[in-house]
């Protein structure tokens, strides 16, 4: 549980690791990408290639994408300033062609990048598509499919005759036809070589989205808006299968021919064998969220790619019914060569040179550094040696003469035993004597003491017996008397005790439920607060999830205007070297016509003038047609620029009401928190009222049973016991009451006392605490309000730009009129 997992409103994924446990105090949460970037607009281009298990994808977010199928990666990645509407990939997968929404590009696929290598002037071009041998490609311009060289990028054909939007086109396995389907429902047959229709099948009724070919080319399947998967062969439609209540919106079919795939509207993909069924007879499989746009099948029949307008692309597995997976014929090794520009080679191979010379050098300078240490150490080495060897014969000269005075000592210390031994041997004789005499002397005196102590013990044992005699009667007398009054004593303390006991369990009891009465507030009151400090833990989260999205929109956008310069002064440089190259064309256009008005005058006179008017009418329509689509784009701006408006009001009135609302909360808050204080007051004064009348009554008891104790040791003596009676009455029953009444005086003052600190020290903490979170507020509330004046000064500068667009739109339509 150390990773959260996020889904955004643009269709991604991404994942935050929690390092530390107090995820609220971190200032700043980095974010990575589960896997990789996904598509989040609809995607409208895909299509793969047959050397590489790769396949690219366009869409509506500016993006084009290049996967590979069989390691599910996302291998290149590309963001641009147009809108992409289809995209087609080279046979060899090294490049692939990009309809924009101002040109077509095509793009070689580099390593890590992808390189615009040609542009080509087709706008809006939503269809286009690589032969089969890569030679050709085909781009719709309009309601025209133009033929172009993919080698050197020359118009070789244009086939022209639909009457709607083009919607799909398909090469035959020879390049030697071509096929489309439009909008007014027609699929036509094209031959290449002539540029002539073969053969055509129009249905009116129909608006076809998609078209697929059998392997051999001889049939088409084809789907529309008439919910229907048609059959066409021979310029008719041969076999039609209904939707059953869904519209297809795409079709594949495999390239043994034997299996029909087709998406629908819902987002459901169908398996249908070949010949086509009559009746409801396919598999459903349900997977995307919106339309299916585009289904392709690969070269080997073992994967199926759909792309939809949710955004998503799944790769499917085809299996046959028993559960196997189709084997191809063909067993194919994919390329692995990837392109590289001659600029990235040179800067790799000059940053290796730079890293081999770092290299030498370092290795020399760590040659040099390695024979200073070997010098320095041999040095150490020698001085050592010398030191050791100096020390050596100094420390042979101390040893021999230690060795000459252990000896002279050894001598000594023998010389000193000896004499040592001789004088203890004598004075051990001497001890001998002497003890033995002391002992004969010492058992004569024992000897005497024992006759004397049996006389003494003889006549004590008589005494005794006397003693006992005596006291035997006179114990017996006072037995029985004081046996009497212990009888009367006893059932009095017999009597006490069960009275004292009957007020312990009473007292136990109300202690009891006391208690109980408090846990059960304490425990309501502490599930109130602990709630409410949840409550509000989860609103300052959002608050700071919504600030830190703002931030992050902030940084985006100061990004893009950023590279929105860098661009602008990318174009403008562009710019200067066409309009050099211009001019330099335009000097070599003027010696040409100077050599023509040489030849023919009269002639090229008459015919510049009727070329001029036709330059002049074209120049016209096309400016027109830049500033329609201008005028378009602009509109397009001010719309999602006032729907951001819109939700940055939204946005700013949701926050206001959240802040008022807080503010009532901490109001509502203060006044619980006085009457909890007060309430919990009561509690502790009652408590510990309570508390010290049970002390107060344990040390009575323990103080009675010390003087019942001490008046039982007077049991002999009746006076003192009488008195110690008495004394014990006006102790424990004649005072009692006043001096209750003293204690709980004191006692109730000392709670009081206790209770107000506790008491102030808990309200000084809660205005610690409401003073900080006043601040927290208040800064995200300055937060708030700076960022709206940002963007109301952006939404400032947004409308001065569009009144300056309207004023040169209007501009520039007063000139259209004019030259009109």
């Amino acid at each position: 549980e150390e990773t959260i997992v996020i889904y955004t409103n643009e269709n991604q994924l991404y994942m935050f690791t929690m390092i530390s446990t107090n995820v609220v105090k971190e200032k700043a949460a980095y974010f990575a990408y589960l896997n990789f970037p996904l598509h989040s607009a609809s995607i409208t281009g895909l299509d793969i290639c047959i050397w590489k298990p790769i396949f690219a994808t366009c869409a509506l977010d500016r993006t084009v994408r290049i996967w590979n199928y069989k390691m599910n990666t996302l291998e290149l990645y590309k963001e641009y300033w147009e809108e992409a509407y289809t995209v087609s990939l080279h046979p060899t997968g090294l490049f692939c062609l990009v309809g924009f929404s101002d040109k077509l590009r095509f793009l070689s696929l580099l390593y890590e990048d992808m390189h615009a290598f040609k542009e080509i002037a087709v706008r809006n071009c939503r269809e286009c598509s690589f032969s089969n041998r890569g030679h050709l490609f085909a781009a719709v311009n309009g309601n025209v499919i133009q033929i172009y060289s993919s080698i050197t990028f020359e118009n070789i054909n244009n086939l022209k005759g639909h009457g709607g939007k083009i919607r799909a086109i398909k090469w035959s396995t020879d390049d030697a036809r071509f096929f489309s389907c439009d909008t007014h429902g027609a699929v036509y047959e094209w031959n290449l070589l002539t540029g002539e229709r073969l053969s055509e099948c129009l249905l009116k009724s129909c608006m076809y989205s998609s078209i697929a070919l059998s392997s051999d080319a001889e049939i088409i399947f084809a789907v529309g808006s008439d919910q229907t998967l048609k059959e066409i062969s021979g310029s008719s439609i041969q076999h039609e299968v209904p939707a059953f209540g869904a519209i297809y919106t795409a079709v594949a079919v495999s390239h043994s021919g034997h299996m029909v795939f087709v998406g629908t509207s819902l987002g459901s993909i169908r398996a249908m064998k070949y010949p086509l069924p009559v009746t409801k007879d396919f598999n459903e499989y349900q997977a995307h969220a919106g339309a299916v746009t585009k289904m392709f099948i690969t070269n080997d029949d073992l994967f199926l790619l759909t792309a939809s307008e949710d955004g998503s692309i799944f790769t499917w597995k085809i299996f046959e019914k028993e559960g196997g997976i189709l084997k191809w014929d063909k067993e194919f090794k994919y390329a692995e060569e990837v392109l590289i520009m001659r600029s990235d080679i040179e800067e790799k191979s000059q940053t290796i040179l730079d890293l081999q010379i770092q290299v030498k050098e370092l290795q020399t300078e760590s040659h040099y550094q390695l024979y200073l240490k070997d010098i320095y150490c041999n040095d150490k080495i020698k001085e050592l040696e010398e030191k050791f060897t100096q020390e050596v014969g100094s420390l042979k000269t101390k040893h021999q003469v230690l060795q000459a005075e252990k000896e002279k000592e050894d001598l000594q210390h023998q010389i000193q035993l000896s004499e040592l031994m001789n004088k203890q041997a004598s004075e051990v004789q001497q001890l001998e004597s002497d003890t033995n005499q002391k002992l004969l002397m010492e058992n004569e005196k024992y000897q005497e003491l024992q006759v004397k102590s049996k006389r003494i013990q003889e006549e004590y044992e008589k005494q005794l017996h006397d003693l006992e005699q005596s006291k035997s009667k006179a114990v017996k007398d006072l037995t029985e008397h004081y046996e009497q009054k212990l009888n009367e004593k006893s059932v009095l303390l017999e009597e006490a005790e069960e009275n004292m006991r009957q007020q312990l369990h009473i007292h136990e009891e109300i202690r009891k439920q006391i208690e109980e009465d408090e846990d059960q507030e304490i425990l309501e009151i502490k599930i109130k607060y602990e709630r409410q400090l949840f409550e509000e833990k989860e609103s300052n989260l959002q608050l700071k999830g919504e600030i830190g999205i703002m931030n992050k929109r902030l940084n985006s956008q100061q990004k893009e205007l950023k590279e929105r310069n860098r661009d602008l002064g990318e174009m403008k440089l562009e710019q200067q070297k066409l309009q050099g190259i211009i001019k330099s064309l335009e000097k070599n256009i003027l010696a040409l016509k100077t050599e023509i008005e040489e030849r023919a005058n009269t002639i090229q006179d008459k015919e510049k003038n009727i070329y001029d008017l036709k330059k002049k009418n074209q120049e016209l329509e096309k400016f027109k047609f830049v500033l329609d689509y201008r005028i378009e784009e602009f509109k397009k701006q001010i719309e999602s620029r006032e729907n951001d408006i819109k939700t940055m009001k939204e946005q700013i009135s949701e926050m206001e009401r959240e802040l008022e609302r807080f503010h009532k909360e901490t109001t509502e808050l203060k006044l619980n928190i006085t009457q909890l204080q007060q309430k919990l007051k009561a509690t502790h004064r009652e408590m510990r009222r309570e508390r010290q009348k049970k002390q107060n009554m344990e040390a009575l008891i323990t103080r009675f049973k010390t003087d019942v104790h001490n008046c039982v040791g007077f049991i002999q003596d009746s006076k003192k016991l009488k008195n110690g009676i008495c004394e014990l009455y006006t102790k424990y029953v004649q005072q009692l009451d006043t001096v209750e009444m003293e204690v709980v005086d004191t006692d109730l003052q000392q709670e009081y006392m206790r209770q107000r600190e506790y008491l102030e020290r808990n309200l000084a903490a809660l205005k610690r605490n409401l003073v900080k979170d006043q601040k927290i507020h208040q800064a995200a509330y300055m937060r708030i309000m700076q960022e709206n004046v940002g963007l109301i000064k952006e939404i400032n500068v947004l409308r001065q730009e569009l009144r300056e667009a309207h004023i040169q739109v209007h501009d520039l339509q007063s000139t259209l009129r004019l030259t009109k």
